[in-house]
């Protein structure tokens, strides 16, 4: 049986503005990892963190689906798992409600992962992707 994680979070930003946090790739940086993302179907690219036990710390990916500044969706792919990152962004009054899913987790070790990766999501979604998201209109990220 598959495993997935999901958050759903309200922002107090327009949906424009989560988009850019979220296909920025700096503005990706600063909340998720260092990246080379480019916001193009089929683009392949990776981000980076510190490895760990059976993880060399590189997660490759493909640009699945992009709809401005509706749906993104990317293949995340290391560690031993194969999943897929999905994010569904509408408009809720003056906000933006943000719907994350990472799915694909199979076996034991998929299993294990996806409650290391939840705790880390967690504090993405709540935390640091709001905050990038408000950094947007300070005009810090190239996109507007």
């Amino acid at each position: 049986m598959a495993r997935k994680i999901r958050f759903e979070a309200v922002y107090p930003f327009p949906p424009e503005q989560v988009w850019v946090a979220l296909t920025d790739a700096a503005a990706m940086s600063d909340w998720l990892m260092p990246n080379d993302f480019e916001a193009k179907v089929g683009h392949r690219f990776t981000f980076t963190t510190k490895p760990a036990p059976g993880f060399d710390g590189i997660v490759h990916c493909e640009v699945l689906e992009l709809s401005p500044p509706e749906r993104l969706a990317y293949s995340w792919k290391g560690g031993g798992i194969d999943t897929v990152v999905r994010y569904a962004l509408s408009a809720e009054g003056t906000g933006t409600r943000l719907i994350m899913e990472q799915s694909g987790f199979t076996g034991l070790r998929g299993l294990m992962i996806s409650k290391l990766l939840g705790g880390g999501w967690k504090k993405m979604i709540e935390a640091r992707l709001p905050a990038a998201a408000a950094r947007v209109s300070g005009g810090r990220y190239d996109r507007v």
